[in-house]
């Protein structure tokens, strides 16, 4: 037998050996919320509960097997009989034996996110939609707009008043698609990912025997990550127990921070209200961070009014107050970074042990460029390197074609964005433009037009109405940023970036930020030439490179939860970029924001630098003075001196 009291804190132990009934438990951040689960999961086993009457959901596979493993080594016992893993995997197995009640055969297919992608392209194709002519969004954008829907269950229209208002003047169109994609997957018999969630529940809402012998059977039901819960898992668990009640969720309501995926805060905020007689249990034990670090935190998240209060409480002994980085503009901020990381690096401290969290993408910029130059390794977290994006790509070869009118590649990369210009296409364009002295002339002129099929014709007309645009700027006005304004408001790349992509503002951001980094550039040519051996740099870094490679890591903050460093700068720290102005605009958005700062902060160990550039320049507003962010500043006492105040204050000097 397990010594449970032994191997667990006070706070752990009492959830653990709780009985059964309806168990909120509120897992701060590196409270051992994995441990009390797993040891939960043992108890119940040692008690006597069968195997096959457990249902533990997680959001990943890895987390599920992770758990049920060190399960059978506390009780040197396999635990295949439990029903673990995520909430998809859940419902599929409860789908293949029960899907005939909906009307599928039990051997219908599960179609990825490609396959979904092409039902969707066939359905637009059936009603005569050609996205390339009616800029109509791209299948997979529609795909997003309905799985939206469904997760959030809200109409299509509702999704597109929210997040694609652009869209707006598609609505029926798109409504129609959806309409059909539902249809056609009934006739092929499949289910895409969505599918498997709402049919599983309509198939115990609707067949009350199916939910009497499944809900009958899961004595105990258990629950990872509650907080990222959309309402149509919440509403999965209920019904698997709703006959013995024995359900215990886990999670931590100031960790909620996926509302933009469908995750739906009120599942774990009114769980005491659906179950009025839960016992709520609280973990504040944090094993990770030292007590300065959760000083800062738990006086940033007191200011949320929607929560469940809850003060963490460190095990580790004292250590440095985090620091506040006032940095001149925001390459100072990049400057102080990565002298404090090769700092670091000479004192001992592995690479991995360090981390850089940003709000946004973009504002990993000027740091990724720092990090090149000084030749410090680095893994990027939140996707592909920002200037290997294809956004950024697709802007940077008009600016090519204007620096040097024979790149090639460059007029690859900006015609085939056209319609109806593909490979073939392109190539026979190519072969005329080669052989003129400016192919930037030759492209204007009534020649070209006439020797192109007439297919590609209305394609290239656009094009040449862009150039135009671009070549009527003053010599001294042909400036990234300028060029920027002019494909988004006129040369029709904003329509573009809708049509092709679901984060279509996010990179229209990262436009916008680029043409303001660009100003540190006299030329266009230099930083043209700036960002080609930074890439060319980064790739060369990587060559040969293994994953588990010492390196820092950049990330959101998003894709940071979970996770832990020894050091961690968040960097950005100014009233606008965290909280994102942006994110203010939607309901509860500043509380979600305040989440987010608070997951960022509780990632680090042993020392936190919150960072901020005092000054930032764009070249239309000129230079503006930056806040640090209300986070911050809702947590300091008025008086810099006081000895209560949760941190140190450091201004960088200009020499810095």
């Amino acid at each position: 037998m397990i010594d449970y009291a032994k191997e667990l804190n006070p706070e752990q132990y009492r959830v653990v050996m709780e009985e059964g009934g309806p168990l909120l438990v509120l897992a701060g951040a590196g409270s051992g919320k994995t441990r009390t689960l797993t040891y939960r999961v043992a108890r119940l086993l040692e008690s006597g509960v069968a195997q096959e009457n457990i249902l533990l959901a997680t959001f990943t596979n890895k987390a599920s097997h992770a758990m049920l493993n060190r399960v059978e080594s506390l009780i040197h016992a396999e635990t295949r009989n439990i029903m673990g893993g995520t909430f998809h995997h859940v419902a599929h197995l409860i789908l293949r034996r029960h899907a005939h009640y909906l009307g599928y055969k039990t051997n219908f297919s599960i179609v990825d996110s490609e396959d979904a992608r092409q039902i969707i392209s066939t359905c637009m194709a059936e009603l005569k939609i050609d996205p390339k002519l009616s800029k109509f969004p791209k299948s997979n954008i529609v795909g997003d707009i309905i799985s939206l829907s469904v997760n959030t269950e809200t109409t299509v229209e509702n999704v597109l008043m929210s997040r694609y208002s652009f869209f707006l003047h598609l609505m029926d169109e798109i409504i129609q698609v959806a309409s059909l994609y539902e249809q056609k997957k009934r006739e092929l018999a499949v289910m895409d990912f969505d599918d498997l969630l709402s049919n599983c529940r309509m198939l115990l809402q609707e067949n009350a025997d199916v939910l009497k012998n499944l809900s009958g059977r899961f004595q105990y039901v258990l629950v990872d990550e509650y907080q990222d819960t959309n309402l149509i898992q919440a509403d999965l668990i209920d019904l698997l127990a709703s006959t013995h009640k024995n359900l215990m969720v886990v999670g931590d309501d100031s960790q909620s921070i996926y509302s933009f995926r469908g995750a739906d805060f009120n599942n774990i905020i009114n769980f005491p209200h659906r179950y009025p007689d839960c016992k709520i249990f609280k973990l504040e034990t944090n094993y990770r961070s030292t007590p300065e670090i959760l000083h800062l935190a738990n006086l940033s998240i007191t200011n949320n009014e929607k929560q469940f209060p809850k003060e963490l409480k460190a095990v580790r002994k004292n250590g440095m107050r985090p620091v506040i980085v006032s940095a001149q503009n925001v390459v100072k901020q990049a400057d102080f970074v990565a002298q404090r990381v090769t700092e670091l690096m000479r004192g001992g401290v592995p690479l991995r042990e360090i981390a850089v969290l940003y709000r946004a993408h973009y504002h990993s910029m000027e740091m990724q460029m720092e990090f090149v130059r000084r030749d410090i390794p680095f893994d990027m977290r939140s996707g592909i390197r920002f200037f290997e994006q294809a956004h950024i790509k697709d802007v940077t070869s008009y600016m090519r074609v204007l620096v040097n009118p024979r790149d090639e590649l460059a007029w690859r990369r900006l015609l085939i964005m056209y319609p109806k210009v593909g490979k073939a296409t392109f190539n026979k364009i190519w072969h005329y433009l080669k052989k003129e002295d400016n192919p930037l002339n030759a492209v204007l002129s009534e020649d070209f037009i006439k020797a192109m099929s007439k297919s590609a014709k209305p394609g290239l007309e656009e094009c040449r109405k862009t150039i135009r645009q671009l070549l009527d700027l003053p010599e001294n006005e042909r400036i990234p940023e300028r060029i920027i304004d002019v494909l988004l408001n006129r040369g029709g790349y904003r329509v573009y970036l809708q049509d092709n992509y679901s984060d279509a503002s996010s990179r229209e951001e990262d436009l916008i930020q680029l043409g303001n980094f660009s100003a540190q550039f006299l030329q266009m040519e230099d930083f043209l030439n700036e960002l080609a051996l930074l890439t060319n740099m980064a790739k060369e870094e990587n060559i040969g490179e293994e994953d588990d490679e010492d390196k820092v890591a950049l990330s959101t903050i998003h894709q940071a939860k979970g996770l832990e460093w020894s050091y961690v700068f968040l960097i950005w720290c100014a009233d606008g970029m965290i909280p994102l102005q942006k994110a203010l605009k939607e309901q509860d958005g500043e509380e979600e924001e305040r989440r987010l700062f608070y997951v960022a902060v509780t990632r680090a160990k042993d020392q936190l630098y919150l960072c901020y550039p005092a000054l930032d320049y764009t070249r239309s507003s000129g230079v503006l003075n930056m806040a640090p962010s209300r986070f911050i500043r809702e947590i300091a006492p008025l008086s810099e001196y006081d000895a209560d105040r949760p941190f140190e204050q450091w201004m960088l000097c200009d020499d810095y």
